[in-house]
């Protein structure tokens, strides 16, 4: 197939364009670099089936040539209000990525007769009050909380996009994404998985908000691109949970982290910083995924964090 990737620079859009040429597909890659980075794909450049176009997908996408699968990853998604990347100090472009893109996206896929696969995202479900996280879970979201700019919009591309899959036939596939990590990761983007890993490699203690009761699922990013590659291939329209339903509390990842980097430092504590409704439980239920897709993970959390440290200690020169 030949197919269009936006947010191609990114953590997950990089590894995808890797994945869908090592397939033997044709990708166009799409990035506007404000949250990604042409380091990202520069090991692609220059390879057989690879384009590269300079785009903001707010804006009217045209690609020349026959579009088989459109695949919209554009957008920031680090909740972090101390990173510049986070989606709260780029309120208006993650609004426009979700709804114009999407819509701009659609137009695409509408006008090449080509599938499209939507890059959701855990978020939608808020802070949720089902645990863990079905796909027929409605959400428990703030509208207008400040992390309402990326919540509402991935919600609104979703009820787009079945608009368009029910109105006007188009071939959709919708995945909620949970907590990736893996190489490619930015240093800066203020997540957990960076910001231990580097406080560790420097022997600093791994500062952990509140008591470190708050649990998140980590998936390898490997085993979420081989999640995302079988649902382009499927036949299903709904949406569909790829993630890990290991659950790990932040106190316990910080020590397994300190651990792996034989980090003496240990752990400090510091009040509790909640950004609006940031979730205190966080685990997909994957039967949908299993069902369907006959996916699950298959890398370990340590397995996984053994092969993403090597990337962050040779990007702090280490």
């Amino acid at each position: 197939m030949r197919i269009l990737i936006t947010g191609a620079a990114g953590f997950l859009g990089s590894h995808l364009c890797q994945r869908l040429l090592e397939e033997g597909h044709q990708v166009i890659g799409m990035d506007n670099f404000v949250t990604g980075s042409a380091e990202n794909l520069a090991h692609l450049a220059g390879k057989p089936g690879f384009l590269f176009i300079h785009h903001d997908v707010s804006n009217f996408i045209f690609v020349p040539g026959k579009i088989d699968a459109v695949m919209h990853f554009a957008s920031p998604a680090s909740p972090n209000p101390l990173s510049p990347y986070g989606y709260t100090n780029l309120p208006i472009q993650t609004m426009k990525a979700g709804a114009l893109g999407t819509h701009n996206c659609l137009g695409v896929a509408r006008a090449h007769n080509a599938r499209l696969l939507l890059a959701s995202t855990s978020e939608i479900y808020g802070d949720p009050l089902e645990h863990p996280q079905k796909e027929t879970y409605w959400g428990h979201v703030d509208p207008i909380g400040v992390r309402s700019v990326y919540d509402e919009a991935k919600r609104f591309a979703e009820a787009l996009t079945m608009a368009y899959h029910r109105y006007h036939g188009i071939d959709t596939r919708i995945v909620r994404i949970f907590n990736t990590y893996g190489p490619r990761m930015r240093l800066d983007d203020g997540r957990v998985v960076p910001n231990f890993i580097q406080q560790a490699l420097r022997g600093e203690p791994l500062t952990v908000y509140g008591a470190g009761d708050q649990t998140r699922s980590f998936c390898f990013v490997s085993d979420l691109v081989e999640g995302l590659y079988r649902l382009l291939l499927s036949d299903e329209h709904n949406p569909v949970n790829i993630g890990n339903p290991y659950e790990i509390n932040i106190r316990e990842f910080a020590e397994t982290i300190n651990r792996i980097v034989g980090n003496p430092a240990g752990i400090v504590q510091k009040e509790a910083l909640r950004l609006g409704d940031d979730p205190q439980r966080r685990r997909p239920d994957i039967t949908r995924a299993k069902t369907i897709l006959k996916w699950e993970p298959k890398i370990s959390l340590e397995e996984g964090l053994r092969l993403t440290i090597p990337y962050f200690k040779e990007k702090m020169g280490l």
